[in-house]
């Protein structure tokens, strides 16, 4: 059952004083019936609804080390969380999970980098040309355009799956893509290729061995 909010509580003592039984202050808070009783007495007891003051268990890294732990992610944001050699207090090493939680405070997720092709600034400053010289073609002009697609599978390993610490909207930041190359092993590549309705559509499908 959820665990009753200070207003829940203020609001559970309210319809009781105003006369409303307890069996039905409970149904009507979805709790125990023992909740609503212990309430009541700690109101009589203590003149208080709130919590009694807990210790907890204290925090292993102060703000100060948490604020050190995020800078240094900006200089390799591809390190997992196990891999980094991050203290706490009394000089004693921090945990995986505790590294990911003080990371997601701040908004750090653990993503799948976005994977393209190395691309210069000269290679951008072109594509962005051509995407500008033919944004105002109609249908007809694109008619005799055929656009073509590959992707290629890994036979012989795996192409691992690295991640990328970063923030929301950051995932075509050049920092934190990762670049390929060709090359990489045997590899199933299908090919694809589309226009416009009554064109070609091929798919082709061959093995390439890079070694």
């Amino acid at each position: 059952m959820p665990r009753l909010s200070e207003v829940d509580r203020h609001s559970a003592l309210g319809v009781l004083q105003a006369g409303l039984p307890i069996s039905e202050v409970f149904l009507r808070m979805n709790v125990n019936r023992t909740t609503i009783f212990r309430l009541r007495q700690r109101l009589h007891e203590k003149d208080t609804v709130s919590d009694r003051p807990r210790s907890g268990r204290p925090r292993c890294t102060t703000q100060r080390q948490d604020r050190n732990l995020v800078r240094n992610l900006m200089n390799n944001r591809f390190l997992s969380a196990s891999s980094r050699q991050t203290r706490g207090r009394n000089n004693q090493r921090i945990s995986a999970n505790t590294v990911r939680r003080r990371l997601s405070t701040s908004g750090l997720r653990a993503r799948r980098p976005y994977i393209c092709p190395i691309l210069t600034k000269r290679h951008r400053h072109q594509r962005t040309l051509w995407a500008q010289e033919h944004a105002a073609w109609d249908r007809i002009q694109w008619r005799s355009v055929v656009f073509s697609d590959k992707s290629r599978f890994c036979i012989e390993h795996a192409n691992g799956r690295l991640r990328v610490w970063r923030r929301s909207g950051e995932r075509y930041q050049a920092d934190y893509v990762r670049n390929t190359t060709g090359g990489g092993g045997a590899s199933l590549l299908m090919c694809c290729c589309t226009g416009s309705p009554g064109r070609v559509h091929t798919l082709l499908a061959g093995t390439c061995l890079d070694r």
